[in-house]
């Protein structure tokens, strides 16, 4: 189960730190809006770094969370 659970926070992970950086960068260097995060909130640009923060960590916690349960397995 913790391995399924791995998978989804780091699949999570991936997505919300990929449109907090796409916001991010179209924002701060094109003037424009792009991505699909910009629909749901209207955030400066420097709030974009910290759902990039938060996706990372959620690939980070998924990435422990899979590795914790294989070290388990093997003891």
């Amino acid at each position: 189960m913790r391995k399924v659970i791995g998978y989804t926070a780091e699949s999570i992970g991936y997505v919300i730190a990929a449109q907090g950086f796409l916001s991010f960068a179209s924002q701060a260097f094109l003037g424009k809006d792009w991505g699909w995060l910009r629909n749901l909130v209207d955030l400066p640009s420097a709030a974009y770094l910290g759902i990039v923060a938060v996706g990372i960590a959620l690939v980070g916690i998924g990435v422990g969370t899979r590795k914790g349960a294989a070290r388990k397995e093997v003891a």
